[in-house]
């Protein structure tokens, strides 16, 4: 008799879609109990892209500072965080979290030329493995922010951002990073 892989053994991954085309590739949705993989995918190039992507969410959470290399912690965070989204929303915390990642991840951005001396920036595409790093940093930084001096737990600011993430609110940090990159990518073309 086979079970079924449930993410935290109770989270299932065949019921998740990704919505957006160029990031299908780039998101993993590979069953996985737990989300630690001990860095089997470090050293190949690319291989990035099939790790499961709760657990790269994961490992955005750890970052400099008070929680760096405390994997359990941010795993921990993210269970719970699931549970809230759950409870709030009804739907499964793994699509709000690939929701989230497609409407945050940026299209367009820009970087610099320099013709003579003279630097001028120009627009350019965001290649699909990039869009999602970006969109796991800017979910990741936005959390910081808004944890920093706040009297809601981690657990509830990281499902509060994820499920205004997913909305595609304006009141998500994350969300309004995205607009800003490509509003001056549009503005260099």
């Amino acid at each position: 008799m086979s079970e079924e892989i449930k993410l935290f053994g109770k989270w299932d991954f065949d019921e998740v879609a990704v919505n957006d085309l160029g990031l299908q590739r780039y998101i993993s949705l590979q069953p996985v109990y737990f989300p630690h993989s001990g860095g089997r995918n470090q050293d190949q190039r690319f291989k990035k892209a099939e790790m499961n992507i709760v657990e790269r969410f994961v490992n955005k959470l750890m970052r400099k500072g008070k929680n760096a290399g405390k994997k359990q912690k941010a795993i921990n965070i993210v269970r719970v965080a699931f549970e809230i989204i759950y409870e709030r929303t009804g739907q499964n915390p793994v699509q709000v979290l690939v929701d989230a990642i497609c409407r945050v991840a940026p299209r367009e951005e820009t970087t610099r030329l320099t013709y003579g001396g003279v630097a001028q920036h120009i627009s350019v595409d965001v290649s699909p493995l990039r869009r999602v790093d970006l969109a796991l940093r800017f979910l990741a930084t936005a959390m910081y922010q808004k944890s920093f001096n706040n009297i809601k737990s981690a657990e509830e600011v990281v499902a509060e951002e994820l499920v205004l993430a997913a909305r595609s609110e304006q009141s998500s940090a994350a969300v309004k990073k995205k607009q800003e990159i490509e509003r001056i990518a549009l503005s260099a073309r």
